[in-house]
């Protein structure tokens, strides 16, 4: 696992994630964690998935149109491309 380091925290600001870490009940260094989660990685984000999902309700594709689908595809492992 990674570690970071932070220098030149003032005071204020250190004791200010000391109460709010002990306002939800963790250690300062697991809110400090929570707290670039949150920044780094928002919750609102599209995953890929859910995406391709909506593209299918979209397109009104019914089960028997994946199913076609499905039995069209090649069944032989595709070669990665080489960029040499």
């Amino acid at each position: 696992m990674p570690a970071v380091t932070i220098r030149n925290l003032s005071d204020e600001t250190h004791r200010a994630l000391r109460v709010r870490a002990a306002h939800h009940g963790r250690s300062t260094e697991a809110e400090i964690r929570d707290i670039i989660e949150a920044a780094v990685r928002p919750h609102e984000r599209v995953k890929l998935g859910s995406l391709l999902t909506a593209i299918g309700r979209d397109a009104e594709l019914s089960d028997s149109d994946i199913e076609t689908l499905q039995k069209s595809r090649g069944k032989t492992p595709v070669e990665p491309m080489t960029f040499e």
